[in-house]
């Protein structure tokens, strides 16, 4: 678990954000400035298809640790990122619809991956009735507790500290953590990501598909707004916008 500087620069090294990285980090002129929300637009809490309001309450208080907001830019919570992760969990990833789950059941090795016999839906369910019953234990409340005592709680649970049902609890950390991303930087029609907050913060420019070339050269500075899928119009267009750096 790392702190509020290093986590945020996490999302820009090991690779995590795929092609965004080819992209340059400065945000278009044309941009909403400092990664607010537009004029008129005030985040509401969701609706929740997955998550009861005790889980909720956990995800989004640990989700805004894992990528807090800064003085520029919000954090996961107003990016929408609990969103997401309910959506997925309330669908078919939360389901294991790509997940071998016949067994027979063995001990996998780190380098293995997720190898639980578990949904993802599962692994939350469990994971968050095992930290509420062992936040309950202590009369500790996560969601009210100051940040410092929260990033010491999930450094707990990334280090196999909290008492878990029969696994680890770093599997549950690093598959929120994996999710947390995700919703940051997914395309906004999953959930996350609102107002391309993430996609605005590394200067990428979303379903621009006529576009290839932004994608994979570097020293490209995209002067338009991002654009996701959801508001893709299906045609081509010119590439006005799209400035070499010299």
């Amino acid at each position: 678990m790392t702190n509020n500087v290093s986590r945020r620069g996490l999302l820009f090294g090991a690779g995590v954000i795929g092609a965004a990285a080819a992209v340059s980090p400065k945000p278009a002129a044309t941009q909403t400035p400092q990664g607010q929300m537009p004029q008129g637009q005030t985040p509401q809490r969701p609706t929740y298809r997955f998550f009861n309001p005790a889980e909720a309450a956990f995800i989004e208080a640990a989700t805004d640790r894992l990528i807090p907001p800064g003085e520029s830019w919000p954090g996961a919570v107003r990016a929408g990122v609990p969103s997401y992760i309910d959506q997925q969990l309330a669908g078919p990833y939360g389901q294991g619809a790509r997940l071998y789950l016949a067994g027979p059941w063995k001990q996998g090795l780190p380098t293995q991956g997720y190898q639980l016999p578990m949904t993802p839906a599962q692994l939350y369910r469990r994971s968050l009735q095992a930290i509420g019953d062992f936040s309950q234990s202590r009369n500790f409340n996560f969601g009210a507790a100051p940040p410092e005592a929260q990033d010491s709680f999930l450094r707990d649970l990334e280090a196999n500290k909290i008492p878990f049902p029969g696994y680890p609890s770093a599997e549950f950390f690093e598959t929120l953590l994996a999710n947390t991303i995700e919703g940051f930087f997914s395309d906004p029609l999953y959930g996350g990501n609102r107002d391309m907050v993430g996609w605005r913060m590394i200067g990428f420019p979303g379903a621009y598909a006529a576009y290839l070339n932004v994608y994979t050269n570097h020293g490209v500075a995209f002067t338009r707004e991002p654009m996701s899928i959801g508001q893709h119009p299906g045609g081509g267009g010119d590439i006005a916008g799209i400035h070499r750096h010299g």
